[in-house]
């Protein structure tokens, strides 16, 4: 009876043989199965490989201390709007958070020369800086991804910064746990980096086709059944719509400048100097045990670019932060950051960090009076010019 029972179960409906046509046509001729209309946004802030948006909110509302998302480098900036219905933008904005976006644009050969330092100490603090300003001078919850975690973290235990908090999504700290990376270092090891050093000196950096590739590789196994996949799962528009938007955004990867491909090459994956819990820039060494702010840690549990371990790795070195805060949520590298299940799992334990280290309502409030007078004031001189 159950056997017959679970192949009765197999059999389509009416409305799903409908859904499963539908899908079908517009994956094929139609306009597609996934909404990628991103937030809209408003540029407050401009400088080299940075553009800082404001996406305008969906209610009048202003009712939390601004966030600010930090992507990675090499990876696009809509990782944190990946589709409506995914989006970790919508999400904070629905809740009232005014939030921003700081995004580093496309890397040329001519920027070969930049480094972390680049990142470190003028990107991410000019955007971290330029959003509190925005803000009527509030401090910022800073959220981050991957290796935009790791560059926040390493950004505030550098400078002296407007923050209130930091959440690090998918940050690998110690390197020598990420299992992927074993046959390069290997390889590294035979040829004394040379070969390596050799290719992204030649290149002046990763370009953007090799980035994709090397992002695709990991997830091998899933590239091979996605058209079985694809023709299991052809009435579930949702799932559909996602793995359309996640192909979409593995084929916009960008390119890493040559220096700083270099320093994470050398320091990072065949030093792990991060898992010491200090970095040495060109000028002077970071500890990460100045930050000084809570810190959220999210790692997810199927995560093969950042393993679980490689992430909360940090805890041990946040040794001046008042709290930090470990979870682990399903999900891969960027699955846990904006995955189907996120909206239950990793974004409920950001809710729940934002929110406990909101700022006060009342000087809220006050804020809101000083930005609007500074957004009448910049929108007077705009108009005038």
């Amino acid at each position: 009876m159950a056997y017959l029972h679970s192949q009765m179960a197999r059999i389509p409906t009416i409305d799903g043989v409908f859904d499963a046509c539908a899908n079908l046509w517009d994956m094929t001729v139609g306009p597609g199965v996934a909404d990628m209309t991103r937030a809209p946004s408003s540029i407050i802030d401009e400088g080299p490989q940075r553009t800082v948006h404001r996406y305008r909110p969906t209610t009048r509302a202003r009712r939390h201390a601004p966030v600010l998302l930090v992507p990675p480098l090499a990876a696009p900036a809509t990782c944190f709007d990946l589709r409506r219905g995914a989006s970790l933008a919508q999400h904070l904005l629905s809740l009232g958070y005014p939030t921003y976006l700081v995004d580093y644009g496309p890397i040329s050969f001519s920027d070969r020369q930049l480094g972390l330092e680049h990142w470190v100490d003028d990107v991410i603090p000019s955007a971290v800086e330029a959003v509190s300003d925005d803000a009527g001078d509030l401090p910022v919850q800073v959220v981050g991804w991957c290796l935009g975690g790791i560059m926040s973290l390493l950004a505030l235990a550098g400078n002296e910064l407007p923050v209130r908090s930091v959440s690090l999504v998918a940050s690998p700290f110690d390197f020598g746990k990420v299992r992927t990376m074993a046959p390069i270092l290997r390889l590294a090891e035979l040829t004394r980096g040379r070969l390596v050093t050799g290719l992204y000196s030649a290149l002046g950096g990763a370009p953007a086709p090799l980035v994709s590739l090397g992002f695709q590789l990991t997830a091998l196994d899933k590239r091979i059944t996605k058209p079985l996949t694809l023709a299991r799962n052809i009435a579930d528009r949702d799932l559909l719509a996602h793995i359309a938007a996640v192909d979409d955004y593995m084929a916009h990867m960008l390119a890493y400048p040559g220096r700083t491909f270099a320093q994470l090459y050398h320091r990072f994956f065949r030093i792990n100097e991060l898992a010491g819990g200090r970095v040495e820039m060109s000028h002077r060494t970071i500890d990460l045990g100045d930050v000084d702010v809570p810190t959220l840690v999210i790692a997810g549990e199927n995560d093969v670019l950042a393993p679980a371990e490689a992430v909360v790795a940090v805890e041990g070195l946040l040794t001046g932060a008042p709290s930090v805060r470990v979870e682990r949520a399903p999900g891969g590298h960027l699955g846990v950051l904006t995955g189907r299940g996120a909206r239950t799992t990793s974004w409920r334990h950001l809710d729940e960090f934002l929110g406990a280290h909101d700022v006060e309502p009342a000087i809220v409030r006050r804020a809101a009076v000083t930005a609007r007078e500074r957004w009448a004031e910049a929108a007077a001189l705009a108009a005038a010019s």
